[in-house]
Parts: C-alpha cells; structure tokens; sequence
C-alpha cells in the first residue's frame, strides 16, 4: 500500500506522529484481510489487536510518499502474528517495523473465535 504524508500527520518535532505510525499499521492490514478474505469470512469474523510493537528507525516528514507492507507470520487458530514495514518509496527507506497481535472474534458477539485451517493458510507465511 502507498500513501502519501498529510499535513495533519505532522506533529510538534516536525515529523510523523508515532499515533500515525500505529494507524498505518491498522489500515494496511485491514486491506490486506479484505484482499485475501471472502465476502463469508469478513462478515462472520471480526479482529481486535492485543499487543503492538513498533520500532522506529528513521523519521517520515511532509512531502514523503510511504509504502506499507505487511504479512502474517504464526498464525494459530486463535491468534495471528502480523508484521508491517513501514519504509519511504523514494529510497526504500526502512522507516518502521511492527509486529502486531491480532485475535480474531465473532462479529455478532464480539467473543474469540477459532479460524480455521484452510483461513490460517491462505494468510500465513
């Protein structure tokens, strides 16, 4: 995914605000599930986080366009491990890592649900 820095991104130190950082984060890999996914599973399963972790590396600034990659690592029936780089489209720049946990849960009683095999391979590396 590709996007370019807003003016609203930009904080107090000039720079892209680190809430930025874990938004893009979100956003990358919501597109990714609902690239990969059926119509049947995003309406049946729903996804909350339950641990970020971001290392920053060097800063993003107005002007910069970004490129956001992302993919699962271990991927358990109840829990999936998600990695983002996050790096700048003219150098290839790492910016960011992430590493983030993700459950999956009913959409209608927002309680964990278990994803199937053939789910955990179509999205895990």
């Amino acid at each position: 995914m590709t996007l370019p820095v807003q003016p609203g991104d930009i904080d107090g130190q000039n720079h892209v605000n680190n809430t930025v950082y874990l938004r893009w984060v979100q956003e990358v890999a919501t597109a990714h599930w609902e690239s990969l996914a059926s119509a049947e599973a995003q309406a049946a399963i729903g996804w909350v986080v339950v641990r970020h972790e971001i290392d920053y590396r060097v800063p993003a600034n107005l002007g910069d366009e970004i490129v956001l990659r992302t993919w699962v690592g271990e991927a358990s029936r109840l829990k999936f491990e998600r990695f983002t780089e996050i790096r700048r489209n003219e150098n290839n720049q790492l910016l960011a890592q992430a590493r983030t946990l993700w459950v999956p849960i009913d959409s209608k009683t927002g309680k964990p649900i278990r994803v199937s095999a053939d789910l955990r391979a179509r999205f895990s590396v």
